[in-house]
């Protein structure tokens, strides 16, 4: 009987996994007019989560996830505010319940400048978009011929009324083969329904980036419309230089804000990265000034 138990444990084991993992990111800045001071998550968000696997036979799982934020300045953390999801995959792709997130934000950041971080040109966007939503429906295709694409919505019964304008729906299109990437999303929020469009070349000297989005608010009309191109060029198999310009205007205003950053990152292994960099902003928007920020942090995944 003991010897089945074990058979039995050992085979159980084998179809499934759990996996912990996690990133630990800070970096000490100072803003302009500012003293020096940490911020947590310049490269990647600090969190920890767990997911896990279970093989159910003929290519199908079953997934979950749940993953909660961590501010590395004062230690505080959130519940699975991130993620907490589960569902199934195959070969028909992958579906996921609970809160995961949206389609748009699988593609929102893929082609920033500055490794997509505190340091990116990019965050002078005066345009947002939502990153996660709760109680979603998420589904997202497999890869065909280097075409993808996802889609994402919330249940009726999850939001405020009218679920019609009170609920988040989202939808990415992609295409990655060689050096080409590209991508198209939209989502309609609360707020506003947005568009994004982003991509770019990797010409082995220099990996080139561009990105394009455009919003209209639900209440006002407005349109603000931001863009931001830059380029990553190793400059050994360990060392990436990465240089960004945006600029984003709320249609009607006279003067648009910009920014231009340039960073750099050094991977002292497979899962650690030390980085800094400079970010000078140009805000013409009535009330806000300039954010010019000097970081250098490290990033630690696990």
């Amino acid at each position: 009987i003991a010897l089945a138990a074990l058979a039995f444990v050992g085979a159980a084991a084998a179809q499934s996994s759990v996996t912990l993992y996690g990133v630990a990111d800070i970096y000490v800045g100072k803003a302009k007019g500012l003293s020096a001071a940490a911020g947590s998550g310049g490269v990647a968000t600090s969190r920890w989560g767990i997911k896990g696997a279970e093989d159910l036979g003929g290519g199908l799982k079953a997934n979950f996830n749940f993953e909660q934020g961590v501010d590395l300045g004062n230690g505080a953390a959130a519940g699975f505010t991130r993620q907490a999801n589960v569902g199934f995959s195959g070969g028909f792709g992958t579906v996921k319940l609970g809160k995961s997130w949206t389609a748009l934000d699988d593609v929102f950041g893929a082609a920033n400048s500055g490794f997509d971080s505190a340091l990116s040109a990019n965050k002078v966007w005066l345009n947002s978009y939502t990153d996660s939503a709760d109680a979603q429906i998420y589904y997202a295709t497999p890869v065909y011929a280097g075409f993808s694409g996802a889609i994402s919505t919330q249940l009726n019964g999850n939001v405020a009324a009218p679920a019609s304008t009170n609920k988040t729906t989202a939808f990415n299109v992609k295409y990655a083969a060689g050096p080409i990437a590209a991508a198209v999303g939209y989502e309609d929020s609360p707020k506003q329904k947005g568009t994004m469009f982003n991509g770019s070349y990797d010409l082995g000297v220099a990996k080139l980036l561009g990105s394009y989005y455009t919003t209209k608010a639900d209440t006002t009309n407005s349109k603000t419309n931001s863009y931001q191109f830059g380029a990553d060029i190793p400059l050994s198999s360990a060392l990436t230089l990465s240089v960004g310009y945006a600029n984003s205007k709320v249609k009607g205003t006279a003067k648009a804000d910009s920014a231009f950053s340039i960073a750099a990152g050094y991977s002292l292994s497979k899962r650690t990265l030390v980085y800094t960099g400079y970010k000078a902003e140009s805000i013409k928007s009535v009330g806000n000034p300039d954010k010019d920020l000097f970081a250098i942090g490290v990033n630690h995944s696990f």
